[in-house]
């Protein structure tokens, strides 16, 4: 978060001597957990992710959520949303000392939940996400929505592409990754 703090501090043309990036970020934060906790903001999650959360949880897959966001505004908005149900981690950005596109984040989801990285998988929608992935040793799959810096996710290097995260389980079937109990 300091990062696009000081990225959008350079867009505006303010002097870095002259900002204060520390309290910048406390009242982002503040804010951002105002927003995430009054439903009159009409936070939603996009089309299918609760169905292909609820399906790859059905299929006996452990999940987590690993985020730049600050993970207690991170779990409060799973929760507002319904989603946190099969969550069984919840790394954000304050959680590690090492914010993706660094692996900590993900390698910590993967201790978390006892799975290896060759046995994890990370859906993104960023260049961030994949690189983290691949720091990681993770594969990759990417969605077409999210934060990406205004860039086409399906340009990403990422090792497969899906519409949405309700498509990722019958991906998941086709390929062999999930048997089908």
């Amino acid at each position: 978060m300091p990062a696009l703090i000081g990225r959008t501090v350079a867009r505006l043309g303010a002097g870095a001597a002259a900002v204060d990036a520390e309290a910048l970020l406390d009242r982002f934060t503040f804010h951002y957990g105002w927003i995430n906790r009054h439903e009159e903001m009409q936070t939603r999650a996009y089309p299918g992710v609760a169905e292909g959360l609820a399906q790859l949880h059905a299929l006996g897959l452990k999940l987590a959520v690993v985020t730049n966001k600050p993970r207690q505004a991170t779990v409060e908005l799973l929760t507002r949303l319904g989603l946190a149900r099969p969550i069984r981690a919840v790394v954000g950005g304050d959680s590690v000392a090492h914010r993706k596109p660094h692996a900590e984040g993900l390698l910590r989801a993967c201790k978390e939940l006892r799975v290896g990285p060759r046995e994890a998988l990370m859906v993104g929608d960023s260049l961030t996400d994949v690189l983290a992935a691949r720091a990681a040793g993770l594969s990759v799959i990417c969605v077409p929505y999210g934060y990406n810096e205004g860039a086409d996710p399906r340009s990403l290097p990422c090792d497969a592409f899906v519409e949405s995260v309700a498509d990722l389980p019958p991906l998941l079937i086709a390929s062999g990754i999930v048997a089908l109990a």
